[in-house]
């Protein structure tokens, strides 16, 4: 039992590990080598894992598929509110994160690698139904265009937001998405009580430390220079 948990750890360190590289320097510049300073495993013990660098980065980008849930105290539409929120809030800190939804964007593999944002859209649509089901949804509102529209406008406005303020205004970005998706699918009667900014319970405004949550995007120089000493 013990050997299976430390395995367990190793593998655990050594994504992590890559996350963090995959993270600064994408997939193409990202080296087996740093992986493995950063990791403090051998060589072995990656292979052992993870057989290629790709095979590590499809692991990393799986790990990121599963890494948000929308509050379970909400439903229906605020509960796709709240979703976009709580990732918008862990895409400052959440190190998985960053790493999955860089390397889903950059591709760089053979194939695309689409199932992320399946993913993301079939969870969406299970909310818009459900939303429509409770009469939150206009009735002409097809969930699965509205979960495409909204999966690529959060994945634009994400990276947008990343190259001007480092993520730092993520939460307000996607609470202006919000404000103008939200007249177009939601019934009148559900627009006095939905919340376009997340409610209490989201990531967005459930973190007494939104500060912290944005020191990671500081670290942007550092890896600048650390790829031009590798």
């Amino acid at each position: 039992m013990a050997t299976q948990e430390r395995a367990i750890q190793t593998r655990r360190t050594v994504l992590e590990a890559a996350a963090a590289v995959f993270g600064e320097y994408g997939y193409e510049r990202a080296s087996l080598a740093e992986i493995l300073k950063r990791a403090g495993v051998t060589k072995g013990a990656l292979y052992f894992h993870f057989p290629s660098k790709e095979a590590l980065a499809l692991a990393v980008i799986n790990e990121q598929t599963h890494r948000s849930a929308p509050s379970p105290t909400e439903k229906g539409l605020q509960a796709a509110i709240d979703l976009t929120h709580d990732v918008a809030h862990a895409l400052g800190h959440d190190v998985l994160l960053q790493a999955g939804i860089r390397l889903t964007i950059e591709g760089s593999f053979d194939s695309p690698v689409p199932a992320p944002y399946h993913a993301w859209s079939q969870r969406c649509v299970e909310l818009f139904t459900e939303g429509k089901d409770r009469g939150e949804v206009l009735p002409q509102v097809v969930p699965e265009e509205v979960a495409e529209l909204l999966v690529g406008s959060f994945t634009g406005i994400q990276l947008l937001s990343q190259v001007l303020t480092g993520r730092v205004d993520l939460p307000e970005r996607i609470t202006k998405l919000w404000r103008y998706l939200l007249p177009g699918i939601a019934a009148p009667g559900a627009l006095a009580h939905l919340k376009p900014e997340g409610t209490e319970t989201s990531g967005a405004r459930g973190t007494a430390q939104p500060p912290a949550a944005h020191r990671p995007r500081k670290t942007a120089p550092r890896r600048q220079a650390g790829g031009r000493g590798r």
